[in-house]
């Protein structure tokens, strides 16, 4: 694990959504009830908090398998590779997948072939013994999955929850997501302690049968009519590739929120993806802290996160989209210099928190806007772009910000992160994202419900 104008008709307050063919399983739109009555997005919160909590084992089971075969560092270091270059490369066309097939079917079939996937590694080892060959392969078919049903899960919300509901609904999903992945690696390591690494795969796969019930049970939000996508091919060459990545990517550098918002968050990634790095190599090399100090500023930063989850929706609604997305950059700043040049652990932990805060924050409310301001058959495409272009830029400066760490100290590098971070905020505020409240009143101005005349015709 760790996505998100326009065109919409608010009538009643809703705008128009669908997810391909729904029919008989579909809801009106005005038939949705409030968040707190919904009881398909229960379902889907309950079924998906089980499914995170099993995606945090795999995390650490899947390496410590390969480090328990090998014994080798590296080995266990090129999974994780072959994890995100994968993960990067489907999000070219994850969106233009999701957009052209019925959402709940298709996270319905990643689910049960990722279950099928992590619930055949123990069989194997049984059989034929360890196979690290085929944990290469697994890691790359899961990663393809995980991004498609991803993609497709961030334009399966806007069916589920009424337009008002959508960022305490994001707020709740987020927040699940991080105590997933606080709680996670602990049940990996007594279920890798107790029955091995690969029967904690096999546990992982089991909560992908849950989510894919939880999935078939839910009714979604029915499209109106004349809101079909186009599903014509597009052609060969460079049309598809058009149709899959530069479509979506053309729509967010047209929107005067989601362009400048795009720009920010790629730096912000670039930044903050080495920031756990340098936290890390702070506290336990410069500091000289043993491992339960760090697992005790972790857990801290993690409570940071899940107060972001649970107040996200009441702060959007006081502030606006823009004053709370600013706030989390500023928070962000703030976290990533303090941590890095503090010497009071304390201290760092609670700047931690602070950083994850914003993090979290700033993460469910671009996820909101991006639901609430394209156009549903878009959705996955916008989505899928605008993951892959910022995403693309965290591994690149978690290389450069530990190199430059290593060379210069983590306080300095912490100092100029921080900067840089200062820097997106004061850029930001010379864009629309200054005044922006873009809630679910204010998606910002209006554009043609299809895409531009060259680009083919029809996406978190």
């Amino acid at each position: 694990m760790p996505t998100l104008a326009p065109t919409a008709d608010h009538q009643g307050g809703r705008r128009a959504r669908g997810s391909g063919t729904i029919s008989a399983e579909s809801t009106p739109c005005d038939r949705v009830p409030p968040l707190r009555r919904n009881k398909d997005f229960t379902v889907f919160w309950l079924g998906q908090a089980l499914s995170v909590l099993g995606g945090s084992v795999s995390m650490l089971a899947l390496p410590l398998l390969v480090l328990h075969a090998t014994g080798s560092l590296v080995q266990m270091g090129l999974v994780t590779v072959v994890s995100s270059a994968t993960s990067i490369g489907a999000g070219v066309f994850a969106g233009y997948v999701v957009d052209r097939l019925d959402r709940r079917r298709l996270m319905i079939v990643c689910d049960l072939a990722r279950a099928v996937l992590f619930g055949a590694v123990p069989l194997v080892w049984w059989v034929a013994g360890p196979q690290i060959w085929l944990l290469y392969v697994l890691t790359a078919l899961a990663a393809v999955l995980r991004t498609l049903f991803d993609v497709a899960y961030v334009t399966a919300v806007p069916h589920l929850v009424r337009t008002q509901d959508l960022t305490a609904a994001n707020g709740r999903l987020m927040g699940t997501f991080a105590l997933g992945s606080l709680l996670g690696p602990v049940v990996a390591g007594f279920l890798t302690a107790g029955v091995g690494a690969d029967w904690a795969l096999a546990l992982d796969g089991a909560t992908f049968l849950v989510s894919a019930a939880s999935l078939g049970r839910l009714r979604f939000t029915a499209r109106p009519a004349g809101d079909e996508p186009d599903k014509a091919g597009a052609g060969a060459g460079a049309g598809v590739f058009r149709e899959m990545f530069v479509v979506g990517f053309r729509f967010l550098w047209s929107h005067p929120l989601l362009r400048p918002l795009t720009v920010g968050l790629t730096v912000l990634t670039f930044v903050t993806m080495g920031a756990t790095d340098l936290l890390i190599y702070w506290v336990q090399h410069d500091l000289g802290r043993d491992a339960a100090t760090l697992g005790y500023v972790i857990a801290v930063s993690g409570a940071g996160s899940v107060a972001a989850a649970l107040s996200a929706g009441r702060l959007r609604r006081l502030l606006g989209f823009g004053t709370c997305w600013l706030a989390s950059v500023a928070m962000i700043a703030v976290g990533v210099t303090v941590t890095g040049v503090s010497r009071s652990v304390p201290v760092i932990a609670a700047l931690a928190a602070v950083f994850m805060f914003g993090i979290t924050l700033g993460g469910i409310c671009s996820m909101t806007l991006r639901q609430e301001v394209t156009p549903d058959h878009l959705l996955g495409r916008v989505t899928s772009a605008f993951w892959t272009v910022h995403n693309a830029s965290g591994p690149v400066g978690a290389a450069v910000l530990t190199l430059l760490a290593a060379r210069h100290g983590v306080p300095a590098v912490s100092l100029a992160g921080g900067a840089l971070c200062l820097l997106v905020l004061g850029g930001a505020l010379l864009t629309p994202l200054r005044g922006s409240r873009a809630g679910a009143g204010e998606a910002g101005p209006a554009a043609p419900a299809q895409e531009p005349a060259e680009g083919p015709s029809a996406r978190a």
